[in-house]
């Protein structure tokens, strides 16, 4: 074996337990989390650390929902992300096909003022929206949380998705055109299909930024049998202040789905944010 090829071997290796490393970094606090969801109390914060539950509780879970109704806040939580994960959908393909493929006046003029709202901070918006909302009689329902979803679906998916759409060959666009295809048939018919990476990949983020959300509901849901799934963590962790094994157990449980929706299409993510800048 050559000297490069042996240096090549010694850096790759050295890559890799540098990437091993930060793997482990990163799943430490998920793996404490469920750790701690199976323990008692004083198992969590016993030195040295006890890093296999012996015994396992698993009685913490269903305690945990028993004293706080979990599975009410999830049937709710389900309800808006059902709502929110369409309407972003939907209308943020809509909205980035007019930008990428249709001509017409203020196109470029509107696209940058589009762009340019990715940097107002929500905490400028916040409380002129909640005013706003709470005139027109929405306030403690689920219509501010899920009605925006379906007026645009968002500027950066809106961007992510036009910048897809603009890396698709415009010649089949004019081979539709010549085949008597209207520009709704293009779009059901040419563009969806093969954009489909780009949509996972913005069904996905707004999946995980409804579920995590935390901030909305709070601003605009008061009634308890309206809570979410954050909501519910944050009331339960002021009821058991004390009850770390309980609360990682209920926070494990919400958790749940984000992890499992991210290992289903976790290729999409790489594939979709990837093709988005092939062409400008």
């Amino acid at each position: 074996m050559t000297i490069g090829k042996l240096r090549k071997n010694a850096w790759m290796t050295f890559v890799y337990i540098l990437l091993l490393a930060g793997a482990a970094a990163s799943l430490a606090p998920l793996y404490w989390l469920v750790r701690s969801s199976f323990m008692s109390l004083s198992q969590i914060f016993i030195l040295p650390p006890k890093w296999i539950p012996s015994p396992f509780r698993w009685s913490n879970y269903t305690k945990a929902f028993s004293v706080v109704p979990f599975g009410r806040y999830y049937l709710n939580t389900a309800l808006i992300v059902v709502g929110v994960v369409s309407g972003t959908v939907i209308t943020s393909s809509l909205s980035a096909y007019a930008f990428a493929r249709l001509c017409w006046r203020g196109r470029n003029v509107l696209f940058a003022c589009l762009i340019a709202s990715m940097m107002l901070p929500f905490a400028v918006t916040m409380i002129p929206l909640f005013v706003g909302w709470s005139r027109l009689g929405f306030a403690n329902t689920y219509v501010p949380l899920i009605l925006p979803a379906w007026f645009g679906g968002g500027a950066y998916n809106i961007f992510l998705l036009r910048q897809f759409y603009m890396t698709i060959p415009r010649e089949l666009d004019e081979s539709a055109f010549v085949d008597g295809a209207g520009y709704a048939t293009i779009y059901r018919r040419i563009l969806l299909p093969l954009t489909r990476p780009a949509l996972i990949v913005v069904g996905m983020f707004s999946f995980m930024g409804c579920w995590n959300d935390f901030l909305g509901p709070l601003i605009y849901l008061s009634s308890s049998s309206l809570y979410t799934v954050s909501l519910g963590l944050r009331m339960f962790q002021g009821m058991y202040n004390a009850e770390w094994h309980l609360m990682m157990a209920a926070s494990a449980v919400a958790l749940m789905p984000v992890i499992v929706v991210f290992f289903i299409g976790q290729r999409y993510i790489i594939e979709g944010i990837t093709l988005t800048g092939i062409k400008g």
